[in-house]
């Protein structure tokens, strides 16, 4: 018996065309892609303006960045020489080490230098960089005796606080002052001494060199190492440049500067002896 259309099972019963459907507008496709592109460039243009808020977040944030740097190697080195010398001692040295890298700061904003923030670094001491060197080599002498000029000042504090109290913490303190400060006059760069004498006399670098290279043998020391490492470099840098008129016209000082930063270098280095004499603390083991 055959089967009517109607009785064909759903799932073979023929598909006929829905004479309703009508094909999609080429139009209506090309819309699709244009507000497609358009929610893109929305989305890029909100992605950029959240980059750009970012980055002046992160721009209103970069001194207070630098700040934490100099706090955090701060905290570093004052928890390095405390756990040799005691916090009281590790803490005065540091403050210390900050007053003569302020005296260079110093320097370098009034001749118009742009300069890192400080960074220390334990059992190195600290810095502040220079992102381009000073107009002149009498400049230079400037920014190099500002640190020791002002760092020594700053010793007399814990001289005094020691005339004050009889305690022999304040006098290791102005005792170690000194003798950083004096260690720093040594005429070889990048120490300041060597840049004072790059308006004294650069011939002195070649003295300071082979001073420190007889003190690296007869005291090694991995500090000294790394300062002959530093100072072989930089010496031999301004060697090769010796020649050129840029150079030559550098180190262009007139004779009463020279006379000038020779007096107020020989004069702190004799102070700075004597203050070390005075302040010296004998120390007794056993």
């Amino acid at each position: 018996m055959e089967q009517t259309r109607e009785e064909l099972p759903p799932v073979w019963r023929p598909v006929e065309p829905d004479p309703t459907y009508e094909p999609p507008s080429p139009v209506r496709e090309d819309r699709g892609i244009f507000k497609r592109i358009g929610a893109g460039i929305v989305a890029l243009g909100a992605l950029i303006a959240k980059l750009g808020s970012s980055l002046k977040f992160l721009l209103v944030l970069l001194p207070k960045a630098k700040l934490l740097t100099t706090a955090g190697t701060m905290l570093v080195s004052v928890a390095a020489y405390a756990w040799l010398w005691g916090w009281q001692f590790g803490l005065g040295f540091v403050l210390l080490l900050l007053i003569h890298e302020l005296g260079h700061g110093l320097q370098m904003k009034r001749e118009g230098i742009p300069m890192t923030a400080p960074v220390f670094i334990p059992f190195m001491g600290a810095v502040i960089g220079m992102k381009q060197m000073p107009k002149n080599a009498a400049a230079e002498a400037r920014v190099g005796l500002a640190g020791p000029v002002i760092g020594s000042l700053a010793c007399l504090v814990p001289l005094g606080l020691y005339a004050a109290t009889g305690n022999n913490l304040f006098r290791a303190l102005a005792f170690t002052g000194f003798f950083i400060n004096l260690f720093n006059l040594l005429p070889v760069v990048p120490l300041d001494g060597g840049r004072a004498m790059a308006a004294i006399s650069p011939v002195m670098w070649i003295v300071g060199f082979a001073g420190l290279v007889v003190a690296a043998i007869l005291f090694p020391n991995p500090i000294i190492f790394i300062i002959v490492l530093f100072a072989g470099f930089e010496a031999w840098r301004r060697f090769k440049l010796r020649k050129s008129p840029e150079h030559q016209a550098y180190h262009d000082v007139s004779k009463g500067t020279r006379f000038a930063v020779a007096a107020v270098y020989l004069g702190l280095a004799l102070a700075l002896v004597v203050g070390m004499h005075f302040t010296h603390l004998p120390r007794t083991f056993g």
